[in-house]
């Protein structure tokens, strides 16, 4: 192989590997779908020891043509950034890991108010609308449970958002207040 054959499969093999990790990634920050924890894991291996045969070709190369030995390594540079932009994939899904991403609809016909999330990190919503919806992030602090509590009419309610939560099953789930809500799997 020549030296631009090197050089373009370095770019090549670090393009790619940019890509198809960022839409894992990007694709479990959406979806929340343990299932991806595993497809990342496999993949940062696989891609990990194809990136380091990659890189092994071109230092290998480098120390052949001293002429264009600066793009070579420039190239393994390139590779290399991967390794950082991995790193902090890893640590935003341990983030996530450890988080519920709970969106609040107000499924009732009236405006809601001081919405009180409570269990684990808890949060609060000073008022929801007739169905407005909300994105809170609560933190899991160990083991516990999600409760919502609510003012309804002047009335105060309370409702069950989550029954058992423990770290790292964090996920993204919706809780209809006021209304009918699926069970937790």
């Amino acid at each position: 192989m020549t030296t631009e054959t090197h050089i373009k499969l370095g770019r090549k093999t670090a393009l790619i590997s940019f890509l198809l990790g960022s839409c894992i990634f990007g694709f479990y920050f959406l979806t929340s779908v343990f299932e991806l924890l595993f497809i990342g894991l496999g993949y940062i291996i696989l891609a990990g020891l194809i990136n380091l045969g990659v890189l092994i070709l071109i230092v290998d190369k480098a120390s052949e043509d001293k002429n264009k030995r600066k793009k070579l390594y420039a190239t393994c540079g390139l590779m290399l950034l991967n390794i950082p932009v991995m790193l902090f994939y890893c640590w935003i899904t341990g983030i996530l890991l450890n988080t519920m991403r709970i969106t609040f609809t107000n499924a009732t016909q009236t405006t809601l108010t001081n919405i009180n999330i409570e269990g684990c990190g808890g949060g609060h919503i000073d008022k929801l609308e007739s169905g407005e919806s909300e994105t809170v992030w609560v933190d899991i602090t160990g083991d516990c449970s999600i409760n919502v509590t609510y003012f309804f009419n002047g009335v105060k309610r309370d409702e069950n958002v989550a029954g058992y939560i423990t770290g790292n099953l964090g996920q993204k789930m919706k809780h209809n207040i006021g209304g009918k809500n699926e069970p937790l799997l």
